[in-house]
């Protein structure tokens, strides 16, 4: 057994009839072990990241001892850091122990797809225990929020809300086109503004077209600096019935298919 003892009874020399080597047997026998370690969760077992960015798994181990804390890659047995040290020749990868704490964070440097999986902290324990956490990776992405389709009316507002998963390093910039064009929030239309908020959450980016124009009826494409675009179509429609004005793909077209054949109806009965 690794454990430290605490032994007991060292004046045995007084009991008679006990030679010195059974003496020396009991004192090993006697020992009270130590508190063995344990893991106190303070981070999650499921972890998402993102590709290019950092991450950082948690594990704090209460109790240690001299115990050695390690991280392993769970797919292929790698141990990635003992102690302090580092055993990879991947430089991304790294242990974070503050002095004194219990502390013993892999950290993860631009993340790749390839990082994702399983993880396990480590403690040398006599048996040796673990702790595993799942890695999920995904790509830096944005998603403009609702359906891919808008339908609204002439004259009303365009509302359309882009958000970027990525937080450690959100972007630069946020750009949205309108078709092949960026858009103009000078240009002498007016009515145009953007509003952007930086969250720990990620980063979200509103674009806010008043007094909808047929003409802004298209496709609009939101492009982060540092993840792939996201695009929705918007359709300005003229005066139709408010029963039309769906936001949901699915629900929108019977209503046009109802409304195209009361034009062609009426084109034929004018006829």
């Amino acid at each position: 057994m690794n454990d430290k003892v605490l032994y007991k009874y060292k004046g045995l020399g007084n009991l008679m009839g006990v030679s010195d080597s059974s003496k020396s047997k009991f004192v090993e026998s006697v020992k009270t072990t130590v508190e063995r370690p344990y893991f106190d969760d303070i981070g999650p077992r499921n972890v998402t990241a993102v590709v290019g960015q950092s991450s950082t798994l948690h594990c704090r181990v209460k109790r240690p001892g001299d115990r050695t804390v390690s991280w392993m890659r769970k797919r292929d047995l790698h141990i990635l850091t003992s102690s302090i040290h580092t055993y990879t020749g991947d430089a991304r990868f790294s242990v974070r122990h503050p002095e004194h704490s219990d502390d013993w964070d892999l950290r993860i440097e631009y993340v790749q797809k390839r990082d994702a999986g399983v993880y396990e902290c480590q403690v040398n324990t006599e048996p040796k225990i673990n702790m595993a956490i799942m890695l999920n990776v995904e790509d830096a992405q944005a998603s403009i929020s609702g359906p891919s389709e808008v339908f609204v009316k002439k004259g009303s507002t365009i509302s359309l809300t882009c958000s970027v998963n990525v937080h450690s390093t959100p972007p630069s910039s946020v750009l949205w086109y309108h078709g092949p064009a960026v858009v103009d929030f000078d240009s002498p239309r007016g009515g145009i503004s953007l509003e952007t908020e930086k969250t720990e959450a990620g980063t979200t980016s509103k674009l806010l077209i008043t007094k909808a124009l047929l003409s802004d009826s298209g496709n609009y494409t939101c492009v982060p600096s540092n993840a792939s675009p996201a695009s929705s179509i918007v359709h300005v429609l003229n005066g139709e019935h408010p029963a039309a004005m769906q936001t949901s793909r699915g629900s929108f077209k019977p209503h046009i298919i109802h409304l195209l054949a009361l034009s062609v109806l009426a084109t034929t009965a004018i006829r």
